[in-house]
């Protein structure tokens, strides 16, 4: 509402607001109905960009002279706002609106790595052939949306970016407000790349805890050094993977604050990447008796090579080796859209 109020103080009349996943204040929990409604503390009608109405219509857009967009992004590829905008921006060309995209920090936007997207997944959590993270803000990813032509029909759309002031891509930026409920700290926020893939597999990754994306177990992770019991919390997480279920897993809060610290110990650069060792140690333990990868885990990883790789038991070092041309590649598409150092 604070956009909304700053709009209407320079005369301009806003005429709907539309809203993505998790609600228009980032309070739905992942994967929640999101309704057309109106808003109780604007009093202005919201239409729901989530579900089976992910792009704007052409009724949606009547009356509208120009959108606005602004959304917190994470910084990974799997996280839908970026999938939103997309969608914005194709509804936008086809109907002949220009397009403002407010810049946020990205605060994972100090690192790129994973393995990048196949055309063949793609899907509302990974449309383009980006890595899991791709180091970029929303404004420069809208960027390259439009200069890459990856719009429907070779679209381009009108587009201006506001830029930020005083960013850089090396920053280690903490959000002061969390941009859902499973993200609530810098912690879940960093950690978040490397423990969604667990949502394709039979562990958990702390939904239904007071610790979501800082930590991952199941009841049957018996090594594991943390003892946590997911349940429902209204509103963050409604019957989380082993609700009421002692598990045992790992805490990963401590390793998130030393890599927000990494300038009191810059050795530690080389954990700054997507951690495929939980992942491994939980497969290889688990694996046994147990179907441990489900059909989301090739749409997260955006390919089923990274499953097949654990399955034959790759290493680490071998799995990463295998997305360097790929990063390379997209890097050098990236550089073109770059607004910040």
């Amino acid at each position: 509402e604070h956009l909304v109020d700053l709009l209407i103080k320079q005369g301009i009349q806003v005429v709907r607001i539309f809203s993505p996943e998790h609600g228009l204040r980032g309070e739905a929990e992942a994967g929640a109905q999101v309704e057309d409604g109106t808003d109780p503390k604007t009093g202005l009608p919201v239409v729901s960009l989530y579900g089976n109405h992910k792009k704007p219509t052409p009724d949606d857009l009547q009356g509208i002279e120009i959108m606005v967009f602004d959304l917190q992004d994470v910084g990974a590829r799997f996280y839908t706002y970026i999938s939103t905008l997309t969608y914005v921006m194709e509804a936008c060309a086809e109907n002949s609106i220009p397009l403002l995209v407010l810049d946020r920090p990205n605060p994972n936007g100090f690192y790129i790595d994973g393995p990048v997207l196949n055309p063949g997944f793609s899907s509302f959590v990974g449309l383009h052939p980006v890595p899991i993270v791709y180091g970029m803000t929303i404004g420069e990813y809208a960027l390259m949306v439009n200069g890459e032509h990856w719009l429907t029909g070779d679209l381009v759309c009108d587009l201006e970016v506001m830029m930020l002031k005083g960013y850089q891509h090396s920053m280690i930026f903490e959000l002061p407000v969390r941009p859902s409920p499973n993200l609530p700290n810098w912690r879940s926020v960093f950690l978040y790349p490397s423990l969604c893939l667990f949502e394709g597999t039979i562990m958990s990754a702390g939904r239904g805890t007071d610790y979501p994306f800082q930590i991952y177990g199941h009841p049957e992770y018996v090594t594991g050094s943390f003892f946590f019991v997911p349940e429902s919390i209204p509103g963050v997480s409604l019957h989380p993977e082993f609700e009421g279920e002692g598990c045992y897993g790992q805490n990963l809060s401590g390793y998130a604050r030393a890599i927000k610290n990494i300038h009191e110990n810059p050795a530690l650069t080389d954990l700054i990447r997507i951690n495929l060792s939980w992942l491994i140690g939980s497969y290889e333990l688990l694996s046994s008796g147990h179907d441990y990868f489900n059909d989301y885990f090739d749409t997260l990883a955006g390919t089923d090579e990274l499953r097949k790789q654990i399955i034959r038991g790759n290493t680490e070092n071998e799995i990463r080796e295998s997305w360097e041309a790929g990063l390379t590649e997209f890097k050098k598409t990236r550089a073109k859209y770059l607004l910040y150092e």
